[in-house]
């Protein structure tokens, strides 16, 4: 088998210049942890999607965890998720005692049903969490259609689509709040990182209390002097650092930069595979633009996908697999969720490949990589 002189991994970070001089002005500067570049990168990341407010968290699961505490979701509550996502879209609402209600996924798209959630929908049901799979937005008009209709709050995991469109609007202004990551793998970075942005001012006040211990300065906390603070709930520490924040604001500014490189390399990817009816291309919903934060591809059903995994890891090419059905996972099999639950999604695991997709890949590498895929995908 050939074997490409490097390994390229299904992700990097793209990280210049610039970049590391924003960190280093920061690391001078008197703020390490909270200061000013906090409020300066949550105005940069709502102003791009046109939100009135932006929290800025320590990761993108505090920022779920954060949401959903916004939502007031607690005991008993049920919470409507895709399984094809990361632990964390479930996860979040466990953090609060809720149950998590697994939709299963539109077969094109690989993204939740609308008409699968109208199904689970019981009195209880609190909130959805639809989730944008490889950065492609969930079909959100129908979805918040439904939402209207049984009062329910939306959470939009956008983890993976900062900087996509859905009918022209950007993903950030469709739901009631919406997550964005930055964690190295996504198209831009604070190493570690997450926001949510909404235009709802009570959601917003609720999770500046949530990530910063539930201190807030009160009428009495403020008679009493600046020394004086009151923790009115219980909340966590997942505050960002002003390090982290100034990573953000540089690599902002390249956003649309990055997404355009990963559009082009995208549609390389599906000029070399498109011509084999063996492989299944990524499905685009139509008026949409993907933030192309993964390129996975569907196998054909008789291949064993374990061994061309080890093969063209073999070969230096960082292929993955997104993602486990969340409820296989030992911790949601304890809860009683079991295999069968939601039949799409795990066809789709069973033959699904992430290839690399980043910033630093080259076209050459594109065709290097798709040319081993299918010189090796008979064997």
């Amino acid at each position: 088998m050939k074997k490409l002189d490097e390994f390229i991994p299904y992700g990097r970070q793209c990280i210049d210049e610039e970049d590391i001089q924003a960190v280093v002005d920061v690391l001078r500067s008197p703020f390490l942890t909270t200061g000013p570049k906090i409020a300066e990168f949550e105005k940069s990341i709502a102003d791009y999607v046109g939100a009135k407010y932006a929290v800025a968290f320590s990761n993108g699961t505090a920022a779920l965890h954060g949401a959903c505490y916004a939502a007031g979701i607690g005991e008993g509550d049920e919470v409507i998720t895709s399984p094809i996502t990361f632990a964390a879209s479930a996860n979040c609402v466990r953090y609060m005692n809720g149950k998590v209600i697994f939709a299963d996924i539109d077969e094109k798209t690989y993204n939740i049903d609308v008409n699968e959630i109208e199904k689970l929908i019981t009195p209880r049901t609190k909130a959805i969490i639809p989730v944008d799979f490889t950065g492609q937005p969930a079909d959100m008009d129908p979805i918040m259609e439904l939402a209207k209709k049984h009062q329910l709050i939306v959470i939009e995991d956008g983890a993976h689509s900062l900087g996509a469109t859905y009918k022209g609007r950007k993903v950030g202004k469709l739901a009631d709040m919406t997550m964005f990551s930055f964690h190295p793998v996504k198209p831009v970075t604070t190493a570690e990182g997450g926001v949510i942005v909404t235009d709802n001012e009570e959601y917003y006040k609720k999770m500046l209390r949530f990530r910063g211990h539930g201190i807030e300065q009160t009428a009495y906390a403020l008679e009493q002097g600046n020394w004086y603070y009151e923790m009115t709930d219980l909340g966590y520490n997942y505050r960002m650092t002003d390090v982290q924040a100034a990573l953000g604001i540089s690599q902002m500014e390249k956003l649309d930069t990055f997404i355009g490189i990963r559009q082009e390399l995208a549609n390389f990817y599906n000029e070399q595979f498109v011509t084999d009816k063996e492989f299944t291309v990524p499905y685009q919903l139509p008026n949409t633009l993907s933030g192309w934060h993964l390129y996975s591809i569907k196998l054909p059903e008789y291949v064993d996908r374990k061994k061309v995994f080890e093969l063209l890891r073999e070969a230096n090419i960082g292929v993955h697999v997104h993602y486990i059905p969340v409820y296989w996972h030992p911790y949601y099999a304890k809860l009683g969720y079991q295999k069968g639950l939601c039949p799409k999604a795990e066809k789709w695991y069973e033959q699904a490949l992430t290839l690399p997709l980043h910033t630093n890949l080259l076209p050459v590498d594109v065709i290097k990589i798709s040319k081993i895929i299918k010189e090796n995908i008979y064997e």
